[in-house]
């Protein structure tokens, strides 16, 4: 979770008033609605300096700083930190702008802003003016590091109009905002300045007192004594400071991936010995026309590792990026024996969009298939325990895998049985509850989301535009156990694009008829036109499996035409010889 100390000074000075406004919202993490605004939204500080030349330039400076940590958390979730806040800033902008205009006292009215968002691992600022943004990184763990100004003053360049500025809040209505993206590290300190207190000390000066020696310094400390400075300095202006140190990190969050996934590259389709980051590739793994799998040797430890990333086609493609992201997301919270572990690797270290996962040895099941593995009945049902078991896993953390098939099922030599590929899966909201599962689909999905995954394993519901559910995880589960015991699908194999019709279920004992009355009734249950029919979750699934023969689900009853064609042709030649018989009786007795 994302911790912070913080602390602010502001002073008046030689002034007649203080024009500066600072403002911070640290949201408290132990109350339940805050911790999800320091999730979702972060930390947001801002520092505004309101020009003096004109009236209202403390109510400018006020305005726009309540403004931006108010509106900002008011913005939707799924909007990008510098879009949130460049909606804010602009309604700000016209606001000041309008009020200058309707009123003579505040004409021209105008105001600098820098605001600094912190949330996850990442930082954002928004910049307008002359106000400031430094950070000192390792300032907390050590004395030695870099003080950096992270911003670019908006004043015109000759020496004696470099305190007159180009750009400001209320200064024009064609407002161009700077903004500045970047990882964070625990122990960075963040420092945002007014012009009269940067203006007044020397850079090494602001080094020395934003750098404490020690940790006790605290960041309130480092805020009073830049602005006692800068008036000892002789500053004839108001000065302001806001000192905020990063002492843990937040998770990295989806919202976080997702901004690095559209400002990382693709890597270039890579080539046998051919170096990335550090990782030297082995092996292609898989290739679609989506995705790239390699087998990729670590070149410190000599650990091969599995890297995924998106085909070089999908370098264009926002909405790809994010499903990578997603993906990446998920399989950050996903730990459990049934699916490969991920492995991080700090932000500095990664120059292109990938993510790493642990290798293991073995084949999926539509390779074992493929090579005419026989899998006897004994060996399915503990494949279908494992899976169910894995699948399990997924719907307690509120998400539908919604692609289950062979080809994404891994039998590793060591036993294990682990489910691949979460590139289609959704996820629940973290504020729905886990109740909602059934009715759960994920935000930004069109119609066409539903049909997402392998259309012989999408559930009937789903061709009528049915949302994932996890009755159709469980279908698909079903089918998995049904294919790979007949080679066969119940309703016949669908075609991409196809929109199917489906009438009953083909009797898996049709196929392979030493399959056991019990284990063909679960897989007819688990392949049920009817969701309402099937098995409603991944513990009933796996009791009837376990079950087995001691407590048998009740037959399923199809039609005749289903269960015995042959006898059912049988019947109708019997019936139809005998009443041939009786029509010749008739004749002949008259």
């Amino acid at each position: 979770m994302l911790t912070v100390t913080t602390g602010h000074a502001s002073r008046t000075g030689k002034r007649p008033r203080n024009e500066d406004f600072v403002g911070m919202v640290v949201p408290d993490a132990s109350v339940a609605g805050a911790q999800r605004e320091l999730e979702a939204k972060g930390i947001i500080a801002a520092i505004a300096d309101g020009v003096s030349g004109a009236g209202g330039g403390r109510e400018a400076a006020e305005y726009t700083v309540r403004g931006v940590i108010t509106d900002y958390y008011a913005t939707p979730d799924t909007w990008e930190t510098a879009r949130a806040l460049d909606r804010v800033i602009a309604a700000l902008n016209r606001w000041v702008m309008a009020q200058g205009q309707a009123h003579a006292e505040l004409n021209g009215m105008a105001t600098t802003l820098t605001a600094l968002v912190l949330r996850g691992q990442r930082f954002v600022i928004a910049h307008i003016g002359d106000t400031r943004c430094y950070r000192w990184r390792n300032g907390m763990a050590q004395a030695a590091g870099s003080l950096d100004c992270l911003t670019e003053d908006h004043v015109w360049e000759r020496p004696d109009m470099r305190h007159v500025l180009r750009r400001a809040i209320g200064l024009d209505a064609k407002l161009h905002v700077d903004y500045v993206e970047g990882e964070l590290t625990a122990g960075d300190r963040f420092v945002l300045l007014s012009d009269g207190v940067w203006a007044s000390l020397k850079a090494a000066e602001i080094a020395q007192l934003t750098a404490p020696a020690t940790p006790t310094i605290t960041a309130q400390a480092s805020a009073d004594a830049l602005c006692d400075a800068a008036l000892a300095a002789g500053s004839t202006d108001n000065v302001s400071a806001i000192v905020i140190d990063i002492v843990t990190l937040g998770a990295n969050t989806f919202a976080d991936l997702a901004e690095s996934g559209r400002r990382l590259p693709l890597p270039p389709k890579l080539k046998l010995g051919q170096e990335l980051d550090g990782l030297v590739m082995q092996n292609v793994l898989h290739e679609s026309r989506a995705s790239l799998l390699y087998t990729m040797r670590e070149s410190t430890s000599g650990r091969s590792v599995v890297l995924k990333t998106l085909a070089p086609l999908m370098a264009d493609d926002a909405a790809a990026r994010e499903a990578f992201a997603r993906e990446e997301w998920l399989a950050r919270r996903i730990v459990a024996p049934q699916f490969p572990q991920y492995l991080p690797r700090a932000a500095a270290e990664r120059s292109h969009l990938y993510f790493l996962m642990s290798l293991h040895g073995g084949i999926t099941l539509q390779q074992a298939l493929d090579t005419d593995r026989h899998f006897s009945i004994p060996e399915v049902v503990a494949l279908g325990v494992s899976l169910l078991k894995g699948v399990s896993v997924l719907h307690r953390l509120a998400v539908l895998h919604r692609d289950i098939k062979p080809g994404n099922i891994h039998l590793g030599t060591d036993g294990q049985l682990r489910l691949l590929d979460l590139g289609v899966s959704q996820s629940a909201s973290h504020r729905s509850p886990a109740s909602n599962l059934k009715n759960l689909t994920h935000s930004g999905s069109s119609s066409n989301d539903t049909l997402a995954g392998t259309p012989s394993f999408l559930a009937p519901e789903q061709f009528e535009g049915a949302p994932p559910t996890r009755e159709t995880d469980l279908y698909a589960v079903a089918v998995t156990l049904y294919h790979t015991l007949t080679r066969r699908y119940p309703y016949g194999e669908i075609e991409p694009f196809q929109r199917p019709r489906f009438s009953e279920p083909t009797w898996p004992t049709k196929v392979r008829r030493e399959i056991p009355q019990w284990l063909e009734n679960v897989l007819l249950k688990g392949v049920c036109k009817d969701p309402a029919l099937r098995f409603g979750t991944c513990e009933e699934f796996v009791l009837a499996l376990e079950r087995g023969d001691a407590q048998p689900l009740p037959s399923v009853e199809l039609p005749l035409a289903q269960r015995d064609p042959l006898k059912l042709w049988q019947w109708i030649a019997s019936a139809s010889v005998v009443m041939n018989l009786l029509l010749l009786y008739l004749l002949l007795v008259r």
